[in-house]
């Protein structure tokens, strides 16, 4: 049962529209800042799922807030469709565009508005790089804990979109744990706040804007929490003969009360994709091995590594190593932040899934993707937050061969739906976007979805911010369902959970 790629069936912008916006927003925009030839415009096709492309009638890049509020006033009155963009990093298809919409680049939000030493908080545009806030506050000897692997490029705007995670999730939290407030400007034009400094009583508008993969309203400034540097780093690097043993030291890791600041597992084809890219002294002849990351005054650290290695060598790791100094530990970290770039270069293509289960089921989930690689004649290579779960199985394919991206696709929706049947989720931080948007269909009802739908309304009554992403329509889930039952699966809702 296959996926449907990606097919833009809105009808093309109406051209007396498309220049209408254009005259309207050169009155307060230079030339420069309002892309319309198709050279300008085809950079802007695709987010990092390349395997959906759509040329955008327009992109716009605006530098103030007000210009924001202005460009979507007019979209708000002309009712075209506006597709917000950060870096254009995301794995989901979210800043796909759309045919009959413009694209809103904040490229240019990309200053560091304050950095408060007293209150530990930074005031940041959208556009900054996430790695770029740690970097502006090392002196301080300070730094902003998310850190997703594309950390050097990806935007803070675009981690609140999708709420974005990284290696260091399980300890300090996703983004939404480290945002305090969000500055966004609705559909309409209005500039909002979300959040504050101080305890706010009523609903979680600030929750709920993260993750909303700009369905709600577009950011255009955030404070976000920074923390002191630890006193003590240690990182731990565990090898073995057998996945099942990684995942299984993993779980105990957690269950004997230790929260690493990080811990990672990669499996055979990542390490060697990742050894061979990055030389960073990973062993290439085992099944499996994870870093172990712990942090934070010199005593709790020796005590929780006494601990970790002791755990790791009763379940017979392979090779047990503790980072030397600070250089190998940033080298252990690069292979490992290296491994999707790595992965492409055994393969003309690859599909990165993101899918989070229970810890306890990581075996049998990985037991169950090995049977379905041999089914499909595709191999898998993966990489996980293994912390918490949050799986990133790397589907290498060739796209030049007819049918291989629709079994790809075929397949990375087996993996997100087995995600769900074993009470976990089909995302863990790239969001849903348009890859995921059939698997919604799986995981929630049709009571929750018509909420989402309702929550949606509210902000944006016309459905005009980056329409057709995440929230399915109930059509279309009894469409899916439908074919869930025709192919003799199990159907939603009735799903059984283990």
């Amino acid at each position: 049962m296959s996926q449907t790629l990606f097919k833009d069936e809105t009808p093309e912008i109406d051209q007396q529209i498309r220049q209408e916006l254009i005259t309207r927003f050169l009155a307060f925009m230079d030339d420069e800042s309002v892309l319309r030839e198709d050279e300008d415009l085809f950079p802007y096709e695709s987010d990092g799922l390349a395997v959906y492309r759509q040329k955008p009638p327009l992109v716009v890049l605006p530098e103030t807030i007000e210009q924001v509020q202005q460009i979507l006033k007019i979209c708000h009155e002309l009712k075209v469709p506006v597709v917000a963009r950060g870096a254009g990093t995301g794995l989901s298809g979210g800043a796909l565009p759309l045919k009959n919409g413009i694209v809103l680049g904040m490229a240019k939000f990309n200053k560091i508005l304050d950095i408060n030493t007293q209150s530990r908080t930074a005031v940041v545009q959208p556009g900054v790089r996430n790695l770029a806030i740690s970097e502006a506050v090392s002196d301080f000897n300070l730094y902003y804990a998310p850190d997703p692997s594309s950390q050097i490029v990806c935007t803070i705007g675009g981690n609140v979109a999708e709420n974005s995670g990284g290696v260091h999730c399980l300890k300090y939290g996703m983004t939404v744990h480290n945002v305090l407030q969000v500055t966004a400007v609705t559909i309409e034009g209005e500039l909002i706040t979300l959040g504050g400094t101080a305890d706010t009583q009523g609903y979680d508008l600030l929750g709920l804007i993260h993750g909303s993969e700009g369905m709600l309203a577009v950011t255009v400034e955030i404070v976000v929490k920074l923390l002191p540097k630890p006193n003590s780093t240690k990182l731990l690097m565990a090898a073995f003969n057998s996945v099942d043993v990684a995942g299984d030291t993993v779980a105990e890791i957690i269950a004997n009360g230790i929260i690493p600041a990080g811990l990672e597992m990669m499996d055979k084809p990542a390490i060697v994709a990742a050894e061979a890219f990055a030389k960073c002294g990973y062993p290439t002849d085992v099944e499996a091995l994870f870093l172990c990351e712990l942090d934070g005054t010199d005593e709790e650290v020796q005590e929780q590594l006494q601990q970790v290695e002791s755990l790791v060598r009763k379940n017979n790791a392979t090779v047990v190593h503790i980072a030397r100094d600070e250089e190998e530990r940033m080298q252990l970290w690069k292979g490992r932040k290296s491994a999707f770039p790595a992965v492409g270069r055994l393969s003309p293509d690859y599909y990165c899934i993101d899918g989070t289960i229970p810890r306890r089921h990581l075996s049998r989930v990985l037991q169950q993707m090995n049977i379905w690689s041999e089914e499909y004649g595709l191999r898998i290579a993966n990489v996980f937050h293994a912390g918490d779960g949050n799986l990133h199985p790397l589907i290498l394919f060739d796209a030049n061969i007819d049918g291989e991206l629709e079994r790809t696709e075929e397949l990375g929706a087996k993996i997100l739906e087995l995600c769900v049947e074993v009470g976990g989720t089909i995302t863990g931080e790239h969001g849903v976007g348009m890859e995921k948007i059939n698997q919604m269909c799986v995981q929630f009802d049709n009571d929750e979805i018509t909420q989402f739908h309702a929550i949606k309304n509210a902000f944006d009554p016309d459905t005009l911010l980056n329409p057709g992403k995440a929230i399915p329509t109930l059509n279309r889930c009894a469409e899916y369902g439908a074919l869930h039952v025709h192919h003799g699966e199990l159907p939603h809702p009735d799903i059984e959970r283990f």
